[in-house]
């Protein structure tokens, strides 16, 4: 069952995902008062106002800004290397009041925009990424889901929901469905033959499904299925049981960035209980 609305493909589509969703962070700012801006998201440990400084920090280096280093205090939130560096511009910008980081995520973003709507660039065109150069149509995927997980754990904590069917809101989806075969056979811990089948009920319609089989390594390989590609992917078969969940985009997408525990997630299913909740014990896609 193809997706719909069905992700971008092209760098024009990736271009609009991330705009759009920079775009309504920098909207919701905007609306916040200074109450707001401490608000308590599911991202542990920041306030609506920690997040708009995390995207427009790194925003902010993407665009060659050098930021001044910063001691980040040990917080329980802070996990390893990559978290602390992840924590730095958020520590820097926590003395500023919330209107201030907004009016700076404004002047980025202006920049951002026009660096990524620069007519020579392409898909393969190398660029600054969060993780180092990499291709553009590459790191505008990397962009758009962090910075639309981001967007909803803002409206989460200000109880303004939206945008859940946007073009960000497929881009992450996507990847989360190209990680599932992964997923379901490594983490989950199914046993050989076992098939699980998501149903995405709204506002973004989808489908996908994962059968566990032994890889060339003998190890545990996800096949996917409803690829199109061949007769026998559209349907599950006959050779193990198969386990359908159904959720929410909301549900799915919270849970897949590990905002909501697999306990608190509103699913329904149809089969094996215990291989739903390993199923949605296993994929949490980021962070």
């Amino acid at each position: 069952m193809p997706m719909h609305p069905a992700p971008p493909q092209d760098l024009r589509g990736l271009v609009q995902a991330f705009s759009q969703t920079a775009q309504a962070v920098l909207d919701l700012g905007h609306g916040c008062r200074d109450a707001d801006f401490e608000r308590e998201t599911q991202c542990p440990g920041w306030t609506v106002k920690d997040q708009l400084s995390h995207i427009t920090g790194i925003e902010s280096r993407l665009e060659g800004v050098r930021e001044p280093e910063v001691a980040v205090p040990d917080y329980a939130h802070v996990k390893g290397e990559v978290g602390r560096r992840i924590e730095e511009s958020v520590q820097l910008r926590r003395g500023r009041p919330g209107p201030d980081i907004v009016a700076e995520l404004d002047h980025v973003l202006a920049g951002r925009f026009a660096t990524l709507n620069s007519p020579g660039l392409s898909e393969e065109s190398i660029i600054p990424g969060p993780f180092g150069p990499a291709e553009a149509a590459e790191v505008l995927r990397l962009r758009s889901i962090d910075v639309w997980v981001h967007e909803q754990d803002i409206r989460q904590a200000l109880a303004r929901p939206g945008n859940l069917d946007s073009p960000a809101a497929t881009v992450f989806l996507r990847s989360l469905f190209d990680a599932l075969p992964m997923l379901v056979a490594r983490r989950a811990g199914l046993e050989l033959g076992t098939i699980v089948i998501i149903d995405v009920s709204g506002p973004i319609l989808a489908r996908t499904g994962v059968r566990v089989e032994a890889g060339a390594d003998g190890r545990p390989w996800g096949h996917k299925l409803f690829t199109g590609e061949r007769v026998e992917d559209d349907v599950p078969g006959e050779d193990g049981p198969t386990t359908s969940l159904s959720l929410s985009t909301d549900a799915l997408t919270r849970r897949a960035a590990g905002r909501v525990s697999a306990a608190d997630t509103a699913y329904q299913v149809t089969g094996d209980e215990e291989v739903a909740r390993r199923v949605l014990d296993a994929i949490v896609v980021t962070f």
